[in-house]
């Protein structure tokens, strides 16, 4: 992948839309969340034309504190998984991603859970709302082995909800999806939750 990769979702829409795209502007996932479902069940597709599968990612269980979401390739196969760390994410966001084995591969946690917070509460102000997609910019770091592998960082945007990852080690093929699909459950997640 060519980093440093940007996630974009349209705010407005009535069914949550996330894209990916690269450094060079190519698009390496698109999802559509389907509403009003129980058990969340989201697929990953290679753009947003929607006629590649690439990946399908169902939660173990009806939505709760800590559900653990199973990300499979199109033909099935397990390649790993994210889980929100229950109670403890409640004030700072906290992600485990794990590979096929189910062992912990890395963690997603919030760099500084304030920003978050005064994200959600000035964005419910009806002009201030607008304006805080701008100057308020929650990050995320993805730790392995006690270091900073990736940043996600919120970018300014009106209308819709920009992040960009950017890497600071090198990782292998395997764990750049691992990542990818972790961060992208987190974003759906996390905007749920404000």
């Amino acid at each position: 992948m060519n980093f440093p990769l940007q996630f974009t979702f349209k705010i407005l829409a009535f069914a949550p839309q996330l894209s990916v795209t690269d450094a060079r502007g190519k698009e390496l996932a698109y999802v559509q969340q389907k509403l009003f479902k129980l058990k969340e069940a989201v697929t990953v597709y290679a753009n947003s034309d929607k006629q590649q599968i690439d990946y399908e990612i169902k939660a173990d269980r009806i939505i709760d504190i800590s559900t653990r979401f199973n990300f499979r390739s199109a033909d099935g196969t397990k390649v790993g998984s994210v889980k929100r760390r229950g109670m403890r994410s409640l004030w700072r966001a906290t992600y485990e991603v794990y590979d096929a084995a189910d062992a912990i591969s890395f963690t997603i946690s919030e760099a500084n859970p304030w920003t978050k917070m005064i994200d959600s509460v000035l964005g419910n102000v009806p002009v201030l709302g607008f304006l805080t997609g701008y100057f308020l910019h929650p990050s995320y770091n993805v730790i392995q082995n006690d270091r900073t592998v990736a940043r996600m960082t919120k970018q300014p945007a009106f209308f819709e909800g920009r992040f960009m990852v950017e890497r600071h080690e090198t990782l292998s093929e395997q764990e750049e999806q691992s990542i990818l699909l972790g961060l992208m459950m987190l974003v759906l997640m996390e905007r749920e939750r404000g």
